[in-house]
């Protein structure tokens, strides 16, 4: 059922929805991988779009809103959105480079913030904060996810995963495990070239049993290996630098997740796909409201509903074990997004 605007419902099919914001575009980072590093655009979403977003946002079955960027600890306004999406009973939840969390966590806390994601790529001081090019930014992240954890805040870390890390991972997944880390995402690193190992057969003997560990106590990552759990997947990943996808034949990722680009005004159906150049979302702002569920962000979610499995170029492992578990199960647990 429809409005004059436009505005659909959702897919129908039960499941609570994911809806990402880019909410600046600022960072105080300088990852050599980001688009955003040390980026100081003057952008900001405003509490005020944020209000009239929520009630249609609810009506179409969003349950889980997540602030990204740049650096969402750098908007003035955070705990103020923070706390107006919890008021909405929504689930509220920020990915972050942790610079600035061990400062904040309280306050995030009383706001009504139930999740934390935070980025690591290191075991320790001496490789993320090189890999960041961020001083010190690993013992704030490691602080502010232990601050966060002891707050009741649901913790995760996302780690990027290539040629320059792989081996750090096996110590990662210690460091994360003996924090009491809550979930774990490990996805490919992606750049606008072809990932070169020198040995696949080193990056599968080193990473293999991170995922299938013999200590029970140990942090599984989520979704898939990230160079594939087939052999299919791992012959596209180190020969052609492709990540694994959803399984075919359809990406069920679409049906459950809207990402915002709140500064360009554009709607996408997978929170990898603003990423990739060349891939085009669909309008969300007009006449100063936003609309999720137009026909046009429909068109663009069954596009890669059927395309995603055979053509997207850098799908998450955690966006691709999501979608063979909706297909598998119907369902899929609290946060596995």
């Amino acid at each position: 059922m429809g409005d004059a605007n436009g505005d659909l419902d959702n897919a129908g099919h039960g499941r609570d929805r994911y809806l990402f914001i880019r909410v600046l575009e600022a960072c105080n980072a300088d990852c050599f991988m980001c688009e955003y590093a040390l980026s100081r655009d003057s952008y900001r979403f405003t509490v005020a779009e944020f209000r009239e977003l929520l009630p249609r946002a609810w009506e179409a079955s969003v349950r889980y809103v997540r602030f990204t960027g740049g650096e969402p600890l750098m908007h003035q306004d955070i705990g103020e959105l923070i706390r107006l999406g919890a008021r909405q009973q929504m689930k509220m939840s920020v990915i972050t480079n942790g610079f600035q969390l061990p400062r904040m966590a309280e306050s995030l806390a009383d706001a009504g913030l139930a999740q934390v994601i935070v980025s690591i790529d290191g075991s320790s001081a001496d490789t993320h904060d090189l890999y960041r090019s961020t001083p010190g930014i690993f013992d704030r992240a490691v602080e502010g996810l232990r601050r966060c954890r002891d707050l009741s805040i649901l913790t995760r870390v996302n780690t990027v995963v290539g040629p320059h890390n792989y081996t750090e991972v096996p110590a990662l997944q210690r460091v994360l495990s003996d924090l009491g880390v809550g979930q774990w995402e490990l996805s490919a690193l992606k750049l606008d070239r072809s990932m070169v190992y020198p040995s696949p057969d080193d990056v599968v003997a080193c990473c293999d049993p991170v995922y299938e560990p013999d200590d029970a106590a140990l942090l599984v990552p989520l979704g898939k290996r990230f160079y594939g759990d087939t052999a299919e997947e791992r012959a596209q990943y180190f020969e052609r630098s492709v990540p694994p996808r959803a399984g075919r034949p359809v990406c069920h990722v679409v049906d459950d997740v809207v990402y915002l680009d709140a500064k360009q005004g554009v709607g996408y159906a997978c929170s990898c796909l603003p990423h990739r150049g060349g891939v085009g979302g669909a309008v969300a702002r007009r006449e100063g409201r936003w609309w999720l569920d137009t026909p046009a962000f429909r068109a663009h979610a069954e596009q890669f509903r059927g395309q995603g499995p055979v053509s997207c170029q850098g799908c998450s492992t955690t966006a691709a074990g999501y979608s063979d578990d909706v297909a598998r199960l119907g369902r899929v647990p609290e946060w596995n997004y």
